[in-house]
Order: C-alpha cells, then sequence, then structure tokens
C-alpha cells in the first residue's frame, strides 16, 4: 500500500491528509499532534477515527492544515482520516458512517450585510 491523500474541510479550514502504514505517529504541519494541539479534547477529536475502527499504531498520519480555528482544524483533519481510512478498507465505512465522522459539516460564518451591525443583528431603535 503506499500514501493515500485525501481531503478534509470544516469552517475556513482545508486540511489536507496523507495516511501510510506505520507505527501510528501524528504530524500536524512539521509538528506532533500534542505540540500542535495543546487541548486533550482536540487530541481525541483528531484520533477519533482511528479508534473506531480500531487502527491505532497501523498508520502513519501526516497533514498540513491551513485556515480556521483549533477546533475547525482539528475536524477537518477527522474528516480527512475517516476518507483515508475508507479508502484504504471499504470495511471501515459503516461505523464511521453511523459515529457521523463521514459527512462534511458544511456550516459557515454568515456573512455581515449591508446596513446590520452584524449579519442579522439590526442597530438599536430608538422611537424618540
Amino acid at each position: 500500500m503506499e500514501i493515500i491523500n485525501t481531503i478534509g474541510r470544516r469552517k475556513t479550514s482545508i486540511a489536507r491528509v496523507y495516511v501510510k502504514p506505520g507505527k501510528g505517529e501524528i504530524t500536524v504541519n512539521d509538528r506532533a499532534l500534542n505540540d500542535y494541539f495543546k487541548s486533550e479534547i482536540l487530541q481525541t477529536t483528531v484520533k477519533q477515527a482511528i479508534t473506531i475502527v480500531k487502527a491505532d499504531g497501523q498508520y502513519d498520519v501526516t497533514v498540513n492544515v491551513e485556515g480556521g480555528g483549533t477546533k475547525g482544524q482539528a475536524e477537518a483533519i477527522r474528516l480527512g482520516i475517516a476518507r483515508a481510512l475508507v479508502n484504504i478498507n471499504t470495511e471501515n465505512r459503516p461505523p464511521l458512517k453511523k459515529e457521523g465522522l463521514l459527512t462534511r459539516d458544511s456550516r459557515m460564518v454568515e456573512r455581515k450585510k449591508p446596513g446590520r451591525r452584524k449579519a442579522r443583528r439590526r442597530f438599536q431603535f430608538s422611537k424618540r
């Protein structure tokens, strides 16, 4: 098996994920996972797809991620890893699909409209 290349997106984050057989090392932007994501919750989010298919320590994952915040980046990486695991073995699809990890979360920030304070918030009305 050679390197599997997939892409994951969430909000404005884009993650390019490269998966190959290895010892289970995850590298994000040339840094170790626990060095890039300090929060334990975000580290668990990134590893969630690998844990569900019980592939801990079988694949090395290299990620280039840009845009957005830390949570959006973590969820983009999770989607990319899930897609790569399905490319490697189609038997991984049902458990990942059941957990909702193969669905692209399309929610984005709504743009600010002219004549408004934010996307929907109006300026305060003054009767007098």
